[in-house]
């Protein structure tokens, strides 16, 4: 298995929010070569970042997804700078656009257009960060005037994809496009569509980084904590069709027909997160990171599981760190 690992902090709702800190910490002192910091619905991802980056000796900060609907190229720009110049460490920026219930029922804005919105982003955000001002008269987002006043950190930057259309946006504008909750089938589908449309503008083709939610021989918390995470995205497009390809199809047709989460997650089989994740034992996992890389994944990042079991999932981080180096 020659591609390289990385760690995004899982942020899980039912974990104390100060474990991720652990969790950082404990996959820099491994070795994995960045730590990913998001930002869902507990901690502002730039002061993590900052928080996080002087401790760090050995990985790399890569923040985001930030949803464009929510923060404009201004703000992830001197967000990035401000995180750059404080812990004098990498800092790549992660741009996506997000679920419905982030951008409007939480932040109240708009997401109808969010393919054009990342694609106005990702040009606003590229200027901003290497240096340049951002002259920007978009259909969703407007930006003029604005250089940033700290060092341009001229950040490598990351495209959330999985559609055509932010694919497109990920070969035009991304160093690195990032995958969700895909198994490697799909996996290959979406770097094909990645190359042909990097060869069609004409740039060499982004590497590619997949999130997989990871558990090295895991107990039962460890599994119910990676179903409820897939709840949200049974019904998703998109997803749907491929979990209905997968052999889950009357699983994607309850989803759709809206139950109460606490009805479908009832019916969530336990092997339902391998098949998008990295779940199992150890020759399983080494197994299931080869069929990625084979697939053309360049990163995988693990969201590792974290329970009363396994705190900050260190069980699960040193046991994947040893097989990276079988």
């Amino acid at each position: 298995m020659s591609a390289t690992l990385e760690v995004s902090l899982g942020l899980w709702q039912d974990r104390p929010p100060e474990e991720v800190i652990r969790t950082a910490l404990i996959a820099d002192s491994l070795g994995y070569r960045a730590v990913w910091v998001g930002e869902m619905a507990t901690w502002d991802a730039f002061a993590l970042g900052a928080h996080l980056g002087p401790q760090l000796t050995l990985s790399d900060l890569v923040l985001g997804p930030f949803a464009v609907a929510v923060r404009d190229p201004v703000m992830i720009a001197m967000g990035t700078a401000s995180v750059a110049a404080l812990t004098g460490r990498q800092v790549s920026v992660a741009l996506g656009t997000s679920s419905t219930m982030v951008v409007e029922h939480w932040h109240g804005r708009d997401r109808s257009r969010s393919a054009l919105a990342l694609a106005e982003s990702a040009q606003a955000v590229r200027s901003l960060l290497d240096g340049d001002k951002a002259e920007l008269a978009g259909q969703v987002l407007r930006t003029t005037g604005y250089r940033l006043r700290l060092t341009p950190p001229r950040s490598p930057l990351v495209v959330a994809a999985f559609g055509d259309l932010a694919i497109r946006v990920a070969a035009e504008h991304a160093d690195r496009l990032v995958l969700n909750l895909v198994d490697p089938l799909q996996a290959g589908v979406l770097v094909s569509k990645l190359r042909a449309a990097a060869e069609r503008a004409g740039r060499p083709s982004p590497r590619v980084a997949l999130w997989a939610g990871c558990a090295v021989d895991p107990g039962p918390l460890a599994i119910e904590q990676l179903r409820r995470g897939l709840v949200g995205y049974l019904a998703a497009p998109g997803y749907s069709d491929m979990f209905r390809a997968a052999g889950f199809g009357e699983l994607v047709e309850l989803a759709q027909s809206r139950p109460h989460p606490k009805e479908l997650l009832a019916q969530i089989p336990d092997e339902l997160p391998a098949v998008v994740g990295l779940v199992g034992d150890p020759r399983a996992v080494r197994a299931r990171m080869d069929e990625y890389h084979a697939a053309g994944v360049d990163d995988i990042v693990l969201v590792p599981s974290a329970t009363d079991d396994d705190p900050a999932g260190e069980r699960t981080l040193r046991l994947a760190s040893a097989l990276s180096q079988d």
